[in-house]
């Protein structure tokens, strides 16, 4: 730990150690540290929505963290509705939201995880397909068997 020290102390002073100019190795053992900036201007980068997403684009991420907030909120009030009064309604209710709830919650992960625009495009034509073939699942199981709440009510009755 001390040579580790020792040798990141010399770096910061300017003094290459002899093992990074070696054309043999594929990385450096050492690298001279970049300058920083401070903190502040750091921080107001961050936090500068105008810089990051633009004028009309941050209007509609607004716009799209409200509506995520509000479906979440409107399934927590399903849940009691689905099971005091079970019916059509409240199924494909169920159906659209617990799909789109879905939805959004991997297109996130994707967004944080996927990268490259090649990658990215069949990420989000895979997720949409996807979506797409559950939202259509469930709407033929609401339609041609006893729908979800029943289905969850036969499930807890066992």
């Amino acid at each position: 730990m001390a040579a580790v020290y020792k040798l990141s102390s010399l770096c910061r002073r300017g003094v290459h150690p002899l093992l990074y100019q070696s054309a043999l190795l594929a990385r450096p053992a050492a690298v001279p540290q970049k300058r920083k900036e401070p903190p502040c201007l750091l921080t107001a980068r961050i936090h500068s929505s105008q810089a990051l997403y633009g004028g009309a684009d941050s209007k509609a991420a607004s716009l799209h963290w409200t509506a995520e907030r509000v479906l979440s909120i409107a399934l927590l009030a399903m849940g009691p509705v689905a099971y005091y009064s079970p019916g059509p309604v409240i199924d494909y209710s169920l159906a659209a939201a617990l799909t789109l709830h879905g939805h959004w919650g991997i297109d996130q992960v994707l967004t944080d995880y996927v990268h490259g625009d090649t990658k990215v495009k069949m990420a989000k034509a895979g997720l949409f397909l996807l979506s797409t073939v559950t939202f259509a699942g469930l709407c033929y199981f609401n339609y041609n068997d006893v729908g979800i709440c029943k289905a969850v009510a036969l499930l807890w009755s066992k």
